[in-house]
């Protein structure tokens, strides 16, 4: 079954994607599992739990920006404070009971890079993200090797049309949210799709940089 693992909302500060929207599009897509990952929110997460569907899983999600960079923490119902170290983001996700994941690990403006990861009590890393360039993605699965642990993908969707570009495949037999972070754990996914075009490179950097100027240089 597909998953995509990273889809953010209009509770990013990024994106204007509403959360009615993204089930909708996960149920025409037949992605049966879907983690909204808001920047240091759990505003979207808490709205698609509220929301009655009986055909996609939601599994808990919030992307967290620790020193080093993002941190995804799956499974989690509280926000976890910004601005902490990577090992203290790690422990405080794994004390509410929480599945940490390395997102986008060579993305120049958020991601931890090797020596953030290594080393660290890392439950997966995120090999496929549809924002980042394939060469990114393709030094994230040889990190895996090392790192040997868990394996995430997403969309890192921003926008209706991306949602799905990027997935995390499960067993079928997978019904809920626990199921989810049980097959994680265990190290039974698999993260395929589609990496950014090279065409996207430039306007992808442009927002990029607009939008780290806009915040006064500061990370989401």
């Amino acid at each position: 079954m597909m998953a995509d693992l990273h889809v953010h909302s209009i509770y990013s500060g990024d994106c204007n994607l509403k959360v009615e929207a993204i089930l909708e599009k996960c149920r025409a897509l037949s992605i049966r599992a879907v983690s909204i990952v808001d920047h240091n929110s759990l505003e979207g997460t808490n709205q698609a739990l509220m929301i009655k569907q009986d055909d996609v899983i939601i599994l808990p999600g919030i992307e967290i920006t620790s020193v080093g960079g993002h941190v995804i923490a799956y499974n989690v119902r509280e926000v976890i404070p910004r601005g902490k170290s990577v090992e203290e983001t790690i422990d405080l996700i794994h004390d509410h009971g929480g599945v940490a994941v390395a997102p986008h690990p060579y993305r120049l403006w958020s991601g931890l890079g090797s020596k953030e990861i290594i080393g660290q009590k890392f439950d997966a890393i995120e090999t496929i993200n549809a924002r980042s360039s394939s060469r990114s993605n393709s030094r994230a699965k040889k990190l895996l090797e090392i790192v040997n642990c868990g394996e995430t993908g997403g969309s890192d969707a921003h926008s209706i049309s991306h949602i799905g570009k990027g997935y995390t495949l499960f067993p079928d037999y997978c019904e809920t949210a626990d199921d989810l972070v049980r097959e994680i754990l265990n190290k039974r996914t698999r993260a395929e799709g589609a990496s950014r075009k090279f065409s996207e490179s430039f306007s992808y950097g442009a927002k990029c940089i607009s939008e780290w100027i806009a915040r006064g240089m500061r990370r989401l």
